[in-house]
C-alpha cells in the first residue's frame, strides 16, 4: 500500500524525503516535499476507504504530530517550515484515495498523544 501511495505522490511531482522515519514519539509513514511544503503522510489500508479512515484515532494523530515536530527539528527550516498532514487510504482493491490536510493539531488529544 505504501509503495502505491508513494508512486501517486511522485507522479504529482512530490519528492520523498523519508519513509518510515522513526522519532521519539513514533513513526511517520512518509515525509514528502511538495511545492515547498513538508507533507507528512499516514497510510491506512482496509477493505474500504471509510474503514481505513476509521483506523486513525486521535491518539495516533497526536503521535504523528509529535513525531513530525521531531522531524522538523532535523531540518534547516525547522519550525518555520510550511507543513501539511495527509491521510492516504488504500481499499481492498488497491485503489488509493489521497486526503490532503486530513488532520491538524486540533484533531489530536490534549498533550498530542
Amino acid at each position: 500500500a505504501e509503495e502505491t501511495v508513494a508512486r501517486r505522490y511522485r507522479d504529482r511531482g512530490a519528492r520523498i524525503l523519508a519513509r518510515r522515519w522513526r522519532g521519539p514519539g513514533g513513526e511517520l509513514d512518509m515525509v514528502l516535499a511538495e511545492d515547498g511544503v513538508f507533507v507528512f503522510v499516514e497510510v491506512k489500508h482496509s477493505k474500504t476507504h471509510a474503514q481505513a479512515i476509521e483506523h486513525l484515532p486521535a491518539a495516533q494523530i497526536g503521535r504523528i504530530l509529535s513525531t513530525a515536530l521531531a522531524y522538523l527539528a532535523t531540518q534547516p527550516e525547522g519550525m518555520n517550515a510550511a507543513m501539511r498532514f495527509d491521510l492516504a487510504t488504500v481499499d481492498g482493491h488497491g485503489r488509493v484515495a489521497l486526503h490532503p490536510g486530513a488532520f491538524t493539531a486540533d484533531d489530536a488529544p490534549d498533550g498530542w498523544g
